[in-house]
């Protein structure tokens, strides 16, 4: 029996480092984003490498879903499933991935919206996706009668053998050292898109030094943080502590 767990995120969140930390187990495949090409060609969002993402992918919605609930890429016991939640745009949404294990990857909007600014111009409160990651919390919340797992970005990085324990035991799986470590340089599993988002973890071998003071922003990007703050405090009540 696979143990599907979907890790709702947004983007500069820590997701690709997560994703690194469960791929380094032995015992666990993961996919990186497969709504993104769906979500490319429905909503004709102008992102970088758009026409190649879409060419590369299943554009599909309801083929994504049923191949992310049938077998993993390698038959390894745990399947991590790495979803960006402002990608759901489609007719596919949380509901349709009933036999998964979600958890939520959460990281404070001041800091996304600085990072994610610096790779592309336009940035628009939906394009950080906490608004639908506490939409879905809720509705697993409400089905499981308890809160599911949500982990912040900045608890990893002050923390990552606490926190990552922490996770895998919200997860019901066991804590793994090796999540801890991985080699640098890309990996067959990384979408299309690796080129122009993934420079900084390809470089990696472990997750980064804790987060300094959070960035000063003004503006635009300023309203953009602010509209998603009140979703993210929300959902930073229910996180987990080491």
């Amino acid at each position: 029996m696979t143990i599907r767990i979907a890790m709702w995120s947004g983007p500069r969140n820590l997701s690709t480092a997560m994703m690194r930390s469960f791929g380094a187990r032995p015992d666990t495949a993961v996919s990186d984003e497969p709504f993104y090409g769906a979500y490319l060609a429905t909503t004709g969002d102008d992102q970088p490498m758009r026409d190649a993402v879409i060419a590369a992918m299943d554009c599909d919605w309801a083929s994504v879903a049923r191949a992310m609930a049938g077998r993993p890429p390698e038959p390894r016991p745990i399947w991590y499933q790495k979803h960006m939640a402002h990608h759901m745009e489609g007719p596919v949404g949380i509901d349709d991935l009933p036999g998964h294990a979600h958890a939520f990857l959460i990281r404070a909007p001041e800091r996304v919206v600085a990072s994610y600014a610096a790779k592309r111009e336009a940035v628009r409160p939906e394009h950080l996706g906490v608004a639908r990651q506490r939409a879905y919390f809720d509705r697993v919340a409400d089905r499981l009668g308890r809160a599911p797992p949500v982990i912040d970005s900045g608890d990893i990085l002050r923390d990552p053998p606490a926190m990552l324990a922490a996770l895998c035991a919200a997860l019901a799986i066991p804590f793994d050292p090796a999540m801890l470590a991985w080699p640098p340089g890309r990996r067959a599993s990384d979408g299309i898109w690796a080129s122009h988002w993934y420079a900084s973890v390809e470089a990696s071998t472990g997750f980064g030094p804790p987060e300094g003071a959070p960035p000063v922003l003004g503006g635009e990007v300023a309203a953009v943080a602010n509209a998603c703050r009140p979703d993210y405090d929300y959902l930073a009540r229910f996180r987990i502590t080491a």
